[in-house]
């Protein structure tokens, strides 16, 4: 029998991403997408805590999933030495194309935060939802935190052996990608990561519980992961200004929540 083909040269192997755990290292390029994060950037240099308002259906609830925000909040914390971290997290039950996109709306309006960390996609994903009213319903939610000097991170949906091979699931989550790209906005690949990481383990019970639900290691990474793409964001330079536009600020998120289609207006940051 012949000898297995050696790899090629020319595609050398992605190195693992050393600053994470052990058991949640991933190359670089399964792991995120990066971009500016200008309010968290702001509150470093205010040297004032950064309020993280963390959302989806691992924010919250018991067992397992209730040490999410802790776990999220320390890893910040260890990145980011000297700096005051707040996590709050809520539950953001049913799909953002039937409706969750409002009351995300309500989350962002009673927190003001700093940063939202949102795990969007898979209940959507799971209950087959129209693709294209995802899509829309999505861009319209990352606009609307956007048009409020308000930086948001998106965390795409879970990986599973059984939806793999699923057509439907996996466009879903390049719906994801693609929303975070055309928003610029930072994306944990947590698809891609679990993925790779169900190739180094004899089973993908290590990562994800019942339900679709990520058990204690899966979180844990998840946080990991999180983190690294906050403060890899955080590096990223700042663009110059594009003639006639003006960075978003904070307003009052009290006030009656106004979609992208309706102009909210912004100022320059002071």
């Amino acid at each position: 029998m012949p000898a297995a083909p050696s790899p090629s040269p020319s595609s050398p192997v992605e190195a693992l991403d050393q600053s994470l755990s052990p058991e949640c290292r991933v190359p670089g390029s399964k792991l995120y997408t990066l971009a500016r994060l200008k309010a968290v950037k702001a509150a470093l240099k205010e040297k004032r805590p950064i309020h993280v308002l963390s959302i989806g259906s691992s924010s919250a609830g018991l067992g397992a999933s209730a040490s999410y925000p802790v776990k999220l909040e320390n890893a910040l914390e260890q990145a980011l030495p000297d700096v005051q971290v707040e996590v709050e997290a809520r539950s953001l039950p049913g799909e953002v194309a039937s409706g969750a996109g409002e009351r995300l709306r309500s989350m962002v309006a009673e927190v003001e935060p700093d940063l939202v960390v949102w795990q969007v996609g898979t209940n959507d994903a799971l209950a087959r939802v129209d693709i294209e009213a995802f899509g829309e319903a999505l861009d319209d939610s990352v606009q609307w935190v956007k048009s409020h000097g308000i930086d948001i991170v998106l965390i795409d949906p879970v990986f599973t052996q059984s939806l793999a091979d699923d057509a439907y699931y996996t466009q879903m989550v390049r719906t994801v990608q693609d929303v975070a790209r055309r928003e610029a906005v930072p994306l944990v690949h947590r698809y891609a990561a679990m993925r790779f990481l169900s190739t180094q383990r004899t089973t993908e019970a290590h990562m994800l519980g019942r339900h679709f639900r990520l058990n204690d290691l899966g979180l844990r990474c998840m946080a990991e992961h999180a983190t690294r793409a906050i403060t890899l964001s955080l590096l990223q330079p700042e663009a110059g200004r594009e003639t006639g536009k003006a960075d978003a600020v904070k307003t009052d998120l009290s006030a009656p929540a106004k979609g992208p289609s309706e102009g909210a207006s912004t100022a320059d940051r002071k």
